[in-house]
């Protein structure tokens, strides 16, 4: 399809989840904090996103806290990094200047009798929506043509992450499958209550989005068998509430998850990330095998942005397959590191909308 009608992000997207081609393929993609601050000085003005700087696709997320509410405390401090407990009941260790994931030290959720107290704390009530947010922004969200996200937080990747440890959960899901099932479906049945108080005040969304890791390079964290007698139920769960709102799903997972993306489409899920090329996630076989049912995005190495040639190599080898009848949104197979610079993203924005054009 043609166009020379420049659409919102709106439109745009919803073309995309309709699986028709749209202006150009959606590009949206999250660097690093510290990315952003290597730009500014490289010449991202101060007071800009790099968002409007660069003329993305405009995605507005909201999101609810259906944490525990643990205290947040400073343990100790260093001139290079912090350790602190989570409002998750976990101890981790950050740096201050680098960007990383967390080390995770310690955690408050290590049994079911814990989960019971843990669990009492995480009342849906409706201080845990920032309501100040909405009434700020939404109506401008909606007059500029953003993609409104709600953004959900369940699952087997906050729980194993952040609130009991991943050796714990994973001997948990086969020893004890129903205490994990517990608290897979009673933060989802937060979330779900919290953003129908959001729907039911009239503060609609396109989509809802969620973070939930399975996999790791190679291979999957538990077996196909697992993963349907555990976690798919939940996950079509949520899939079922936003369809029967008339919006659209997107589950972000990384790793190697090729084993789960059947079972994925089955429950209907709409949309799925990053598509991790080193862990072993192909875009073009995932296009040309579940292209017609799922829209991707991501599936662009990110180990290679900071490499001119081999950037630009790969995405003229990717985007043109993968734009195919629509269903694709631009974006790394992961998030921006600090090893792209300024001039390194201009050149790859430039390139993905020229070979993003329909």
């Amino acid at each position: 399809m043609a166009t020379t009608t420049m659409m919102t992000t709106r439109e745009r997207f919803q073309r995309v989840f309709d699986h028709k081609e749209a202006d150009r393929v959606p590009i949206a993609d999250g660097p690093w904090r510290t990315t952003v601050e290597r730009w500014r000085r490289e010449g991202l003005p101060e007071g800009m996103s790099y968002v409007e700087y660069f003329d993305l696709d405009h995605v507005a997320s909201i999101s609810v806290d259906n944490s525990p509410r643990y205290p947040v405390k400073v343990l100790e401090e260093t001139d290079a990094y912090i350790v602190n407990t989570t409002k998750w009941g976990a101890t981790n260790r950050n740096w201050k200047h680098a960007a990383s994931t967390p080390e995770w030290i310690d955690y408050t959720v290590k049994s079911p009798d814990d989960w019971a107290k843990t669990r009492a704390r995480i009342a849906p009530t409706r201080d845990r929506i920032n309501w100040q947010q909405l009434e700020q922004n939404y109506a401008n969200w909606r007059r500029n043509g953003c993609w409104i996200q709600a953004g959900l937080w369940f699952g087997f990747d906050i729980t194993h992450s952040r609130m009991v440890g991943t050796e714990r959960l994973l001997i948990a899901m086969l020893e004890q499958p129903e205490w994990c099932i517990d608290m897979f479906k009673y933060l989802l049945d937060v979330d779900l209550t919290l953003f129908d108080m959001i729907w039911d005040a009239g503060y609609t969304f396109d989509c809802v989005v969620w973070p939930d890791d399975m996999g790791y390079k190679g291979t999957q964290f538990f077996s196909l068998q697992m993963y349907r007698d555990i976690l798919k139920p939940v996950h079509k769960r949520a899939i079922d509430w936003a369809h029967a709102k008339g919006i659209k799903t997107h589950l972000h997972s990384c790793g190697n998850i090729n084993p789960f993306v059947p079972e994925l489409i089955e429950i209907g899920l709409d949309a799925l990330n990053p598509l991790e090329v080193k862990a072993g996630m192909d875009p073009i076989r995932l296009k040309k095998t579940y292209g017609n049912d799922l829209v991707f995005k991501g599936g662009i190495n990110a180990v290679l942005w900071n490499k001119p040639d081999k950037i630009k190599a790969e995405m003229e080898r990717v985007l043109p397959v993968m734009k195919e009848g629509g269903g694709y949104i631009f974006s790394s197979d992961h998030s921006i590191p600090d090893a792209v610079s300024f001039q390194d993203f201009t050149d790859i924005i430039a390139l993905a909308k020229k070979l993003g054009e329909y």
